[in-house]
């Protein structure tokens, strides 16, 4: 009996020992299972149960990049290839330098780790923002921003896309306010090229490389349109960066970085300047001419007509620049504004100038009736012939030396010898010229019956004659012209009248032949 019972308890202390066992063998193969699921069941896995097998810590280190290896077994690269859908595009901002774009940015990449093609599923794995939180994904910036985020809520505007070869596919509608360098010099007629500039922020060129797609990486919605500038082109590129010790572009990291840019060319509407601000100045402009028809001396209509011409002007251009940066070059609009100005200004000076003619009480004498000898007598007025003779005869100068020549000149003339005085000079063919005063000279002149000799009389009444002829006879000869202070006021209005709109034609010419040819 006692044998028995060791034998019963022999055999219970057994089976409890192997179902205990048991019980810890199943228990150790859960816990393994849940540290590590597996995926050979992924036919039967929802798409939630999947990619939390494939991205369990056994399998996957989301702060690992994705590893890529080549022939000769060295790790390469991550190659990153992006695309950009621009479906909103704001005007440039002039004053800040700067344009804000809406846009579908997506990048994509190869992550083999996450590929589940030969557990026969062949369906994509599709998830928001949660879906990308699990994954690793390349750190890109925009270089030239100046405030970028995404689009509505994190979850809406985030798609995240798996293939089951492990192409990672990711997509964010994202607004973005970038810097953008303007030049002005041509304003209104300039054309901008405005870049967008994305880089790698945490990887170097030797740990990832991005790179556009091979098909239509950059398109535009065919719906977006801009009111003040025109898109005429657009290019993109691919470039290294360079980041050093003292371009800290990228944190503390030092080397070489890649980078992708796309750029817009953007051309200015003219049509609101043209009709604004270039067809209104040019009507001001000629309204400033019609001073030209009012008479010199009424002063008020003219001065209100040139002062007012030349406020509304100044308040007409300063309304199209006060939008722009202060700059320190000569921008075209400037141009334009500077010689409207001159013509406006000019003509309230040609007006100061003819006021000041008309107010004077004396005649003008002029040799020729044309614009050197007016512009001449009007700039530098003299007297006439009559006041001069009159200041001549108040002169003090001695004439006794010229009087003795002028005695011996006469006795010559009457055909008697003065051996005391023979202070003539005789030359063949020459004539003798005597005088008494030299400032009320007119010149006589008689040719002796063998015509060898020449004798000028130059005598105190202003008269000549030469060969016979008397005094009147050569008057006949002089174009003198007197002309009063208001005949030439309103001689230069007239001149006035035809000088300006040429000059501003001409002005005109050369401005828009720079515009549209330079």
């Amino acid at each position: 009996m006692r044998n028995i019972h060791f034998h019963v308890v022999t055999k219970v202390l057994l089976l409890s020992f192997i179902f205990t066992a048991t019980q810890l063998s199943a228990a150790t193969s859960q816990e393994l299972e849940e540290d590590c699921p597996p995926i050979s069941n992924a036919t039967n896995l929802q798409q939630t149960q999947l990619i939390q097998r494939l991205t369990h810590v056994c399998r996957y280190d989301r702060l690992e990049r994705p590893i890529e290896y080549g022939q000769n077994g060295e790790r390469l690269p991550v190659t990153v290839r992006a695309r950009i859908y621009v479906y909103f595009l704001q005007n440039l901002n002039s004053d800040l330098l700067q344009f804000k774009m809406h846009a579908l940015l997506q990048l994509s990449f190869n992550d083999s780790r996450l590929a589940y093609k030969e557990l026969k599923r062949h369906d994509n794995i599709i998830g928001q923002k949660h879906l990308s939180e699990r994954l690793w994904l390349p750190h890109i910036f925009f270089a030239n921003e100046r405030d970028s985020s995404i689009l509505g809520t994190d979850e809406k505007d985030v798609l995240t896309s798996i293939s089951p070869e492990g192409r990672v596919v990711i997509s964010q509608r994202l607004q973005a306010t970038l810097y953008c360098y303007m030049n002005f010099k041509k304003f209104p007629f300039d054309e901008q090229f405005c870049s967008t500039v994305l880089e790698s922020w945490m990887y170097n060129k030797t740990e990832m490389v991005l790179k556009w797609e091979m098909y239509s990486p950059i398109s535009f919605d065919p719906e977006m349109h801009l009111t003040e500038y025109n898109m005429q082109s657009f290019w993109y590129n691919e470039t290294i960066v360079n980041s050093d010790g003292i371009n800290l572009r990228h944190g503390s990291f030092v080397g070489n970085y890649s980078s992708l840019s796309f750029t817009v060319h953007l051309t200015r509407e003219t049509g609101f300047y043209l009709l604004d601000y270039f067809l209104p100045s040019m009507m001001i402009v000629a309204i400033s001419w019609v001073s030209f028809w009012l008479q010199a001396d009424q002063s008020p209509p003219r001065i209100m007509l040139g002062t007012s011409t030349m406020l509304s002007f100044i308040t007409l251009s300063s309304s199209q620049t006060k939008a722009l940066p202060k700059v320190s070059y000569i921008k075209v609009s400037e141009i334009w504004f500077l010689g409207c100005t001159f013509f406006i200004f000019g003509s309230m000076v040609e007006f100061a100038f003819v006021n000041t003619i008309w107010r004077r009480k004396e005649n003008v004498e002029l040799k020729k009736v044309n614009s050197k000898y007016i512009v001449k007598a009007s700039l530098t007025p003299r007297p006439t012939r009559r006041d001069m003779n009159k200041n001549n005869l108040s002169r003090t100068r001695s004439c006794s030396s010229l009087d003795n020549i002028t005695s011996s000149t006469e006795s010559v003339l009457k055909g008697h010898s003065n051996p005391g005085f023979n202070n003539y000079l005789t030359v063949h063919n020459l004539p003798i010229i005597t005088t008494e005063c030299a400032d009320t000279a007119s010149v006589t002149s008689e040719r002796h019956s063998n015509g060898t000799d020449h004798v000028v009389n130059i005598d105190k009444d202003g008269g000549y004659d030469v060969n016979g002829k008397d005094k009147e006879e050569m008057a006949d000869h002089t174009t003198f012209t007197t002309m009063t202070p208001q005949e030439i006021a309103m001689w230069i209005d007239r001149r006035s009248r035809f000088l300006f709109p040429v000059m501003f034609l001409a002005f005109n010419a050369l401005y828009w032949t720079f515009v549209y040819c330079f």
